[in-house]
C-alpha cells in the first residue's frame, strides 16, 4: 500500500486489526472500496469506504462491539469520514442487487454518526441501490487489505440490475431539492460527475472515479460536437428530445455541450466555482434518458 497517503496506510491498518480484535477468524476479507480503490483519493475531501467480509451472520453484540471500536471517537479518521460496510462472505459473492448487510456505519470528524444494524433497517428513502453499486466498484477495483483478491470475493451484478441500480440513483438524485437561481451551487459538481461515472458505466463497462469519467465524458463530447447537426442530433439524448426533456435549458450529455459543464465541474474540485443547480440536474435528467432506454 505504498500508494496511499500514509496516514490514510496507517488508519487502514488499525482498522482491519481492530475488526480482526472482534471477529476474529470470522473476519474473512477487508477492502478499500470508493475513492481509494479508484485510484483518486484527496486527502481532505475524499470519504474512505471499507467493506469488510465475515465468513457467517453476526449477532447483534458483535455488531455493536464493531461499531464502538470502529467509530471516530475510538480511532480517529484521517479522513472527512468512514463509510463501512459488512457483508456475509455467500452475499459478497452472490450478485445480489439488494442490500444484504450486517452492519453499516458512518463516523468521522465531518460527517454524521450512523450505524444501521440490519439491512432491513436502512429507509427506502435513503437508497437501497448503493450497496449493489459499491459491490460491482469493488468487484472491478476493491483494493485488498485483507483476504483475496476483490474480484474473487465480489460478485458483479447483472447488466439489468446495473442499469436498474443506476436508474434508481439518477430517480433519488433527481427527487433531492434543486439549489433555486444561476449562481454556483456547492454539491452541483458532484451531480454532474456522479452522473458522467453512471454513463461511462453503461458504455464503456469500467468504472472511472468521478473526475476521470467527467474527462472521458467530455472527450466523448468533443468528438461528437462536428456532428450534432447531423445523425447525432436524432439521437435521443440530443437535439429536440433533449431540450424537451430538460425544458430548454439542457446541455447535451455526449454533445460537446456538455464538455464546458463537466469541466467547470472538474475545476470546482479543485476550488473553483461549481454550476448551478437547474443546469446539474438538467445534464442528470439527459444521463437518466439514456441510461433508461
Amino acid at each position: 500500500m505504498t500508494d496511499l497517503d500514509p496516514p490514510l496506510r496507517r488508519y487502514l491498518a488499525d482498522l482491519v486489526a481492530a475488526a480482526r480484535d472482534v471477529l476474529g477468524d470470522d473476519l474473512v476479507g477487508a477492502y478499500a472500496a470508493g475513492s481509494v480503490g479508484l485510484g483518486a483519493y484527496q486527502p481532505g475531501r475524499s470519504d474512505v469506504d471499507v467493506a469488510l467480509v465475515c465468513a457467517d451472520a453476526l449477532d447483534l453484540g458483535r455488531r455493536r462491539e464493531l461499531v464502538a471500536r470502529l467509530r471516530h471517537e475510538a480511532l480517529p479518521c484521517p479522513a472527512r469520514g468512514l463509510e463501512l460496510v459488512v457483508y456475509r462472505r455467500a452475499v459478497a459473492r452472490s450478485g445480489t442487487p439488494e442490500p444484504g448487510f450486517e452492519v453499516e456505519l458512518n463516523t468521522g470528524a465531518r460527517m454524521p454518526f450512523r450505524a444501521t444494524w440490519a439491512a432491513a433497517g436502512r429507509p427506502a428513502e435513503d437508497g437501497l441501490f448503493w450497496y449493489g453499486l459499491d459491490r460491482s466498484i469493488l468487484h472491478q477495483c476493491g483494493y485488498a487489505l485483507l483476504g483475496p483478491p476483490a474480484a474473487e470475493a465480489f460478485a458483479d451484478l447483472s447488466p439489468a440490475d446495473l442499469r436498474r441500480l443506476l436508474t434508481d440513483a439518477l430517480r433519488w438524485w433527481l427527487a433531492l431539492p434543486t439549489p433555486p437561481g444561476d449562481g454556483p451551487a456547492p454539491g452541483a459538481e458532484d451531480a454532474v460527475l456522479g452522473a458522467c461515472r453512471s454513463l461511462v458505466k453503461v458504455r464503456h463497462g469500467v468504472w472511472l472515479s468521478k473526475v476521470d469519467a467527467g474527462r472521458r465524458l467530455a472527450a466523448d463530447g468533443r468528438r461528437a460536437a462536428p456532428s450534432d447537426d447531423g445523425a447525432a442530433a436524432d439521437h435521443p439524448t440530443h437535439g429536440a428530445a433533449a431540450r424537451h426533456a430538460t425544458g430548454g435549458e439542457a446541455p447535451d450529455p455526449i454533445g460537446g455541450g456538455a464538455a464546458d459543464l463537466i469541466e467547470r465541474s472538474i475545476a470546482a474540485r479543485a476550488g473553483g466555482p461549481p454550476p448551478n443547480g437547474p443546469e446539474a440536474r438538467a445534464f442528470q435528467r439527459g444521463v437518466l434518458d439514456e441510461i433508461s432506454r
